[in-house]
């Protein structure tokens, strides 16, 4: 930044001096915020009907913010199937993707597990979202998700959004009923009208499906290793 100011041969240095600090203040110097609930969704499929909610925020400034992510889902009538929280300080790389590093704890499903997370999320070319996290649980075990999704404007409130959620597994976690290697899938089809940017309700479709020895542990405790379910739910974020 230059010591020497032009404007301070005419006018008062410290009365200069607080107005470049205010401008760099309002171009990228303030703290602001952001909660969303990406999804908050009802799912019918065979058997019980169930819920679904994934959500994250955000507070700091334009490169260092302190983020929280969790997601969760279960069946009416029945225990909470899954839970997570994640704490994550997030930095800014580029003007598209941010790098993570934090903390995630699983509340659901027992054992409970507490993860060490690294990770990378940003818009790809083509406007494509797109993330990956790594995670390493206290217990030794390891683990990757990779995320993606795109809003395909149908109109400017209608938007159809593809998504899709791929895990994988280093080893065997038996007691958690997750097997080694590519453990499962879940793509996504959703159709919002955003009443407005920050609510809009939607309907879809999602499909799930385990793999290899997840698909076996999944059969052993008498489930599906295959499910599709009609979603409708609500999307909101201030």
């Amino acid at each position: 930044m230059p010591s020497d100011h032009a404007s301070e041969a005419f006018y008062n240095p410290a009365e200069m001096a607080r107005a470049r600090a205010a401008m760099l203040k309002e171009s990228g110097g303030m703290t602001f915020s952001r909660l969303m609930l990406d999804r908050l969704e009802y799912r019918m499929g065979r058997g019980a009907d169930g819920y679904h909610w994934e959500g994250e925020g955000w507070i700091g400034g334009d490169i260092d913010r302190f983020a929280f992510k969790t997601e969760g889902e279960g069946e009416f009538g029945g225990p909470l199937e899954s839970a997570e929280v994640q704490a994550l300080y997030s930095r800014a790389i580029d003007p598209w993707f941010n790098l993570e590093a934090g903390v995630r704890h699983d509340i659901r499903p027992d054992p409970q597990r507490t993860y060490a997370v690294v990770g990378i999320e940003g818009l790809a070319p083509y406007w494509f979202e797109v993330g990956a996290q790594a995670f390493l649980s206290d217990k030794g075990d390891a683990h990757l998700r990779l995320e993606g999704s795109y809003d395909q404007r149908i109109t400017q409130r209608l938007i159809l959004q593809p998504a899709v959620e791929i895990n994988l597994a280093a080893q065997d976690v038996p007691e958690l009923g997750i097997g080694s290697g590519l453990s499962d899938i879940e793509l996504g089809l959703r159709l919002r009208y955003e009443f407005a940017r920050e609510f809009a309700p939607y309907v879809g479709v999602n499909w799930e499906r385990k793999l290899g020895d997840t698909a076996r542990f999944t059969r052993r405790d008498g489930e599906r290793a295959a499910t599709t379910s009609l979603v409708m739910g609500v999307r909101f974020w201030f």
